[in-house]
């Protein structure tokens, strides 16, 4: 347990120096924040309901699309694998260690932003923030975990970017954290519900119930399929 705990403070410390994970989990999401929060807050006053809720969403997003997959494929895609092999490491430490990192230093700037929306553009506080809080975990892992089946699906950067692109582009344009949902046509507000963004907005601003079971339900999903892509790079 403590090579555990020691490997997961070193993956930290690792990430704290890695330019790529930094400005994904805190650069641009905090730029795209101060940036569009004055954007939106000036535009409606009425975007300071949810403010805090969309720019949350988008820095879980642009995390766990475009900083965790390429840290992950460079562990299990290149030789960095085999030093693992080499000193007794289990072939999963490498995913966990990176989604946990990961987790933590994107929910630093889920905080920060939590903190400074309401401090600087005075958004509204969640009505029920143990369940805003709640949602914002739930949302958190199930993405982070999709960040890791890609990073491990796919070894080549371009792949994955463009990978991101297609998942991060819909996303952002049809959860409703740009604009209320309710102004796309009809069949793209169904097609919305592919996305774990748009079920992640729903909880975090109408508090209701089912949401998080779904969310719960498409993580354990995500965590099989991990499990299998590392048994078939265990056979290799």
């Amino acid at each position: 347990m403590k090579a555990f705990l020691y490997g997961i403070g070193l993956q930290f410390k690792f990430d704290i120096r890695s330019k790529g994970m930094l400005i994904a989990c805190y650069l641009v999401p905090l730029i795209f924040f101060l940036f569009m929060g004055g954007i939106f807050t000036s535009i409606d006053t009425n975007a300071t309901k949810t403010l805090t809720s969309s720019m949350t969403i988008f820095t879980i997003i642009m995390s766990a699309l475009f900083g965790l997959p390429p840290a992950v494929a460079e562990i299990y895609g290149t030789d960095v694998k085999k030093v693992y092999k080499a000193n007794g490491a289990p072939i999963w430490f490498g995913v966990i260690s990176q989604f946990i990192s990961s987790f933590i230093h994107t929910l630093i700037c889920c905080i920060i932003v939590f903190a400074l929306s309401t401090l600087i553009f005075k958004a509204n506080l969640p009505s029920n923030l143990l369940w805003y809080f709640l949602s914002l975990v739930y949302i958190l892992a199930v993405t982070l975990a999709l960040g890791c089946v890609f990073g491990l699906l796919f070894k080549q950067q371009a792949k994955l970017t463009m990978i991101a692109m297609a998942i991060f582009l819909p996303s952002i344009m049809l959860s409703g954290i740009m604009f209320p949902a309710e102004m796309l046509p009809q069949f793209m507000q169904y097609i919305a519900y592919a996305f774990p963004a748009t079920i992640a907005f729903k909880a975090m601003t109408n508090c209701q119930v089912w949401h998080l079971p779904v969310l719960f339900g498409i993580f354990i999903l995500l965590c099989a399929v991990i499990a299998l892509l590392l048994k078939v790079k265990v056979k290799r």
